[in-house]
């Protein structure tokens, strides 16, 4: 297909023509609109001007009679560029005029009409004139009227700049369509073209945008924010696949080695027991670490917003303080709980409990590592070690806090932890998986909130901030008085 004709199969080449035919209509009905009323001011000044002319002949009519009209007509009809008149007898003769032949009948139709007529002196030229026709005692007649020989030239000449007009309108608009047209067509080559390298298998490529910001930039501009999520979605398919082959692979031969050691060294039933529940022991840490990915994964994809519900964040919090209160208490750490009531969101109670949990798990195991690196040679029991759990409306949003006085994260890796199986040096050591803040940060955008690291100087404040819902309070009900009768 060559460039010409795939400029006329363009959606702009198609949109400025049909706007080319709407403009030419609505030119012409406009340039015939103007035409109609120059000929109707064309008449009106006729008529004008043939009543004039009656006024002027009814008073040498009035004062000479019949002869003193004709004298007046003979006179008016020597000056240069005269108007038309006529006085005929009863039976049509010409008695005086510059009007040789009338069609038959016209005389006999009174007021202002419309007619073709013969000057006196031409050969057979017909041509057409506006006049009025009066009937005078004696069966005279008298015509006045004016040509319209000068009213046809202008109409001629008003549709000469008709079809002009239109002419050059289909013109400058087909070429104007044409250029519109390829602009438009080299930027959606251009896209076409860079589209074609991303979907080769270079995602790191963008589509161009030209700066302009009409509607091709907007939709070019969400694409690539389009394309920018996708490679974070292959980015982090790509970063759990390497972590699951590292991360895994060590349980997994920790998990082998313990059943060859049983089936190697194992002498006695209680030693093949014990095999097992180390074991099933290491299965149940990789089946907790498959389901937090497999939690991840639906929270990213959005799978749990079909049974979102209006929730009070106040009561999930404090189940979730309540849970954790034994635990909190067994590894020395007190656990405060400080939560506003009626903090409504919507959205999945489970899931939101699942983040606040994981986000109070890390705290308890990584929160009192500063305390016992400082205790020194003290009992570990003298060591103050807090966790606060909150939750509390600020602004349009409510805010789920856990905040600890452990080590914290250092701020250069507080977007990295966000990320699956990411553990820091200082917590290789303990146990887990790396997972519960990649959790609870999918569950914060899954919705509409975000999640936050903040030093808690010392320590670690992570809030999770997700939209608040109005509370709908109901009127207190009406006391139920009785009629003034009865009371009485």
């Amino acid at each position: 297909m060559t460039a010409l004709a795939r400029l006329f199969r363009t959606t702009v080449f198609k949109v400025s023509l049909a706007y080319l035919v709407i403009s030419a209509i609505g030119a012409g009905l406009v340039l015939g609109s103007v035409g109609d009323n120059v000929k109707m001011l064309i008449n009106q000044q006729i008529a004008q001007t043939v009543d004039a002319d009656i006024g002027g002949l009814a008073e040498q009519y009035a004062q000479g009679g019949i002869r003193g009209l004709v004298e007046s007509v003979e006179k008016r009809t020597q000056r240069p560029g005269a108007d038309l008149y006529l006085v005929t007898t009863a039976a049509g003769e010409p008695i005086a005029g510059n009007i040789k032949n009338l069609p038959p009948g016209v005389l006999e139709r009174p007021g202002l009409v419309e007619t073709a007529y013969e000057p006196a002196g031409g050969v057979g030229k017909k041509r057409r004139a506006m006049a009025r026709i009066f009937a005078l005692p004696g069966g005279f007649r008298l015509l006045v009227g004016h040509d319209l020989e000068e009213g046809e030239s202008l109409r001629h000449i008003l549709g000469g700049a008709l079809l002009t007009s239109l002419f050059w309108l289909v013109v400058i608009g087909t070429l104007g369509g044409l250029w519109v047209a390829r602009r438009v067509l080299n930027r959606v080559e251009a896209i076409n073209a860079n589209a074609r390298t991303i979907v080769a298998g270079d995602l790191s490529g963008r589509l161009p945008v030209a700066g302009t910001g009409d509607e091709l930039d907007r939709l070019v501009q969400n694409l690539n924010a389009m394309l920018d999520r996708i490679g974070e979605l292959m980015a982090g398919v790509k970063q759990v696949s390497d972590n699951i082959a590292h991360d895994l692979k060590t349980p997994l031969t920790r998990l082998r080695s313990r059943a060859e050691q049983a089936l190697q060294f194992g002498k006695t039933a209680e030693d093949y027991r014990s095999a097992l529940e180390k074991v099933i022991e290491e299965s149940d840490r990789l089946i907790h670490i498959f389901d937090a990915l497999l939690n991840i994964a639906r929270a990213e994809a959005g799978s749990g917003r079909e049974g979102m519900i209006d929730f009070d964040a106040e009561c999930v919090t404090r189940d979730v303080g309540e849970l954790y209160e034994p635990a909190a208490e067994e590894r020395g750490f007190a656990l405060k709980i400080d939560a506003e009531p009626n903090l409504m969101v919507h959205g999945s109670r489970e899931l939101v409990g699942q983040a606040i949990a994981n986000l109070v798990d890390n705290a308890l195991k990584y929160g009192g590592e500063a305390e016992e690196q400082t205790a020194g040679a003290q009992s570990r029991a003298t060591v103050e070690r807090i966790v606060e759990l909150s939750a509390h409306r600020c602004g349009a949003h409510v805010e789920i806090s856990v905040a600890d006085h452990g080590p914290g994260i250092p701020e250069a890796d507080r977007i990295r932890v966000l990320d699956r199986f990411v553990r820091l040096e200082n917590s290789r050591s303990r146990p887990g998986s790396g997972l519960g803040l990649s959790l609870a940060a999918a569950v914060a955008r899954l919705h509409n909130g975000s999640l936050r690291i903040e030093d808690n100087a010392p320590g670690l404040r992570v809030v999770i901030a997700l939209p608040a819902i109005a509370v709908v309070r109901e009127p207190p009900p009406r006391l139920a008085l009785p009629p003034p009768e009865a009371a009485a």
